[in-house]
């Protein structure tokens, strides 16, 4: 029977005061076997109080255990250390072998730990940025875009479609901007967008990426290749936005149903952590942010093209072409080269202003055969796909001195023209003719009338003046009336003076 600490205490205190193995065993009331056992466990230096290990059927393999665990860097299962062992003619169960396999990982973990150093960051010099799996909208999977600044602990989420080379540059200028400075050093994951392979263990740059950072004044630094912990700053809060952002039963967060309402909730993240005191700095890192941007590098006034999106060529119609649509632009950009990227479900297109690079307009995403075409960006061309109507361009003086009549005068001759009215031009002659009788601006009016009412034969125009000049002439008579007693139309009261006499 295993006996406790402190009845172990008592028998060694038992025999230091007898000298007598069975004096001892009398006073602690065991077995005299037992007293000699435990002091002579303390007798050669082995603490008396740690359980004696008995044999075991796997310790003749113990070294073949040990073996195969070094050999596999511990990485290797306890079932197929167990199928070996039984090769060799071990006939224990697999739970035996388990326990030893677990001792013997446990062991060489030890000896073979990672060591780490505190790193203490100064402010000013590292911004870190990875990729994380954001949750599902509308069928489509989307990315999060994660970036951390160091000293300040800052953290920046941005959601995305997808994570090409347009993206990533657009999402590290929008950080950027947002903390307000460059750091001295980028620090990232070897993506193909970063880092198109490795010649003897050395990274070779995306020299897109080289470009990026000269344009930004900072170095593009990768991590160890399947070590995640060298740039552990990203990697917990990728895992931290992951745990607020995506949809999973330990938050019990809904599904979103736009891609506005997953930047909205990555704003909100980004208000929260920013905002609250941080565990190790004591700080909210918006408060240590304001002070390390005096160590920042000064940020370019515009982005780099790359971040901009892909390139587009402006043709003669003032459109592009994204995935196959037509999308329209301002006028003045024929000819030149924009910048397209996606924001969502936007189609944003950047040119160049008067002020610099700058946004030109953006587009709701469209699919082939439906074009984007904004009338507003065509101010000199009637819009709609009906048939336009004529230019009116006046060439001889009769023409001229109709057409001055007014906008009325316009409309007549096209109505005119358009149901093929006879003697146009002898009818525009007295048309003339009565401006001068009648007044321009009555005739004008006549004239709209006219064409409104579909009215182009001979005499037509004089009929409508006379009548507008007849109701004219009954108007201010009935104005210049003005009713009295004398002369009203109500019925006295002179019938009623008799009634009831």
């Amino acid at each position: 029977m295993t006996k406790s600490d402190r009845e172990i205490m008592e028998i060694l205190e038992a025999f230091d005061l007898t000298r007598c193995v069975h004096s001892a065993a009398v006073l602690a009331g065991c077995d005299s076997k037992t007293v000699a056992r435990y002091v002579a466990v303390r007798d050669v230096g082995r603490d008396p109080l740690t359980p004696t290990r008995r044999g075991r059927l796997i310790d003749p393999y113990l070294e073949k255990v040990e073996e195969l665990v070094d050999r596999s860097r511990a990485k290797i299962r306890a079932d197929k250390v167990h199928e070996r062992l039984v090769a060799l003619g071990f006939s224990g169960d697999e739970r035996t072998t388990r326990r030893a396999v677990a001792e013997a990982k446990t062991a060489w973990k030890a000896g073979h730990r990672r060591r780490y150093r505190p790193w203490v960051p100064e402010p000013g010099m590292w911004l870190q940025f990875d990729w994380g799996k954001g949750p599902v909208i509308g069928g489509r999977p989307t990315v999060l875009f994660c970036a951390w600044l160091a000293w300040s602990r800052f953290r920046v989420v941005i959601p995305t479609w997808d994570r090409t080379m347009g993206t990533a540059l657009s999402c590290v200028d929008t950080v950027l901007r947002r903390v307000g400075g460059v750091p001295a050093y980028l620090l990232t994951d070897n993506e193909k967008t970063v880092t198109i392979e490795h010649v003897a263990g050395v990274p070779i740059r995306h020299p897109e990426m080289v470009a990026a950072g000269r344009h930004y004044g900072c170095v593009i630094h990768t991590c160890v290749p399947y070590d995640p912990e060298s740039k552990g700053g990203s990697e917990a809060t990728v895992k931290i936005a992951k745990w607020d952002l995506v949809p999973t039963d330990a938050n019990l967060r809904g599904g979103y149903a736009s891609f506005g309402e997953l930047v909205a909730a990555c704003w909100a993240f980004e208000e929260k952590v920013n905002h609250r005191r941080h565990r190790e700095t004591g700080r909210a890192p918006a408060d240590m942010l304001a002070e390390e941007r005096h160590h920042l590098h000064v940020l370019p006034s515009e982005p780099y093209t790359a971040a901009l999106g892909l390139t587009r060529r402006v043709e003669d119609d003032q459109t592009i072409r994204w995935g196959s649509v037509r999308y329209s632009t301002p006028d003045g950009h024929q000819g030149e080269q924009v910048w397209c990227r996606v924001e969502g479900d936007v189609l944003v297109i950047v040119g160049g202003t008067e002020a610099g690079l700058g946004e030109i307009t953006r587009h709701q995403l469209s699919t082939p055969g439906r074009p984007r075409i904004v009338d507003a960006h065509y101010p000199f061309h009637d819009s709609g796909n009906g048939p336009k109507a004529p230019k009116v361009k006046p060439r001889t003086a009769e023409e001229v001195a109709f057409l001055a009549l007014g906008e009325g005068a316009h409309r007549w001759l096209v109505e005119a023209a358009a149901v093929g009215a006879q003697r146009v031009r002898t009818k525009m002659r007295e048309a003339v003719e009565l401006g001068a009788l009648f007044g321009s601006g009555a005739v004008d009016d006549a004239l709209g009338v006219a064409a409104m009412a579909g009215r182009f034969a001979d005499g037509d125009l004089v009929s409508i003046l006379e009548h507008r000049q007849a109701q004219d002439t009954v108007m201010e008579a009935f104005a210049a009336a003005v009713a009295d007693e004398a002369h009203s139309t109500q019925p006295g009261t002179t019938a009623w003076e008799g009634f009831g006499r």
